[in-house]
């Protein structure tokens, strides 16, 4: 993914979120997002990773950042104590995504999913044209060495939450460096959501 690419990412979730809002990142890597919402939204944050060099990172840089293992549950959570919890470029990482989402759900008012597309355009193509798993910007790693466990579609996670009667509060799709609104699921990089339930 572009640097261009995360910005826009960031903008978006930032957008999303209330000022001293607090904030659940679950996977929040090097806490950049974290970072840029005490910055500009004065959010009460908290993240969870499972990357020592990360946390070390997040750590060094001031955050509060945890390890856990997200797939085995946020138990020391109670229902709806966080206004937002964060997934983004997590869920397609994750053993067990449903599990993962229900239980951010359960913690959090409102739940931010972000995710690359893996029917975009381009992936599309390098699978029909060179017979390969699409190695991309969004996509960025090898067969071999993917930390992507899961490959999901926007459409495939618009029918999620449709079956899991998850609303859909808004959404929004990133290519080349820019929103976009039609045919998301072919032309969009990234999809990112704000759900409740």
């Amino acid at each position: 993914m572009t640097k261009q690419t995360h910005a826009i990412e960031h903008r978006i979730i930032s957008s999303w979120i209330s000022s001293g809002a607090s904030i659940l990142d679950l996977g929040c890597g090097d806490g950049e997002l974290l970072s840029l919402l005490i910055r500009n939204k004065q959010v009460h944050a908290q993240g969870i990773e499972l990357s020592e060099q990360a946390i070390h990172n997040c750590v060094a840089a001031g955050l509060s950042v945890f390890q856990q293992d997200i797939d085995t549950g946020l138990t020391e959570y109670s229902d709806k104590s966080v206004d937002y919890v964060i997934l983004n470029q997590t869920l397609q990482q994750v053993k067990k995504p449903d599990f993962a989402i229900k239980e951010a759900l359960r913690v959090g008012k409102k739940v931010i999913v972000g995710f690359p597309n893996f029917c975009y355009i381009t992936d599309r193509f390098q699978i029909f044209f060179r017979g390969k798993v699409p190695v991309t910007a969004s996509l960025p790693y090898e067969w071999y060495d993917t930390p992507n466990l899961h490959f999901l579609s926007i459409a495939d996670f618009k029918d999620y939450c449709k079956k899991s009667h998850i609303t859909v509060e808004y959404e929004a799709f990133i290519s080349k460096n820019r929103t976009i609104r039609f045919l998301p699921n072919l032309f969009g990089e990234v999809g990112l959501f704000l759900l409740s339930k």
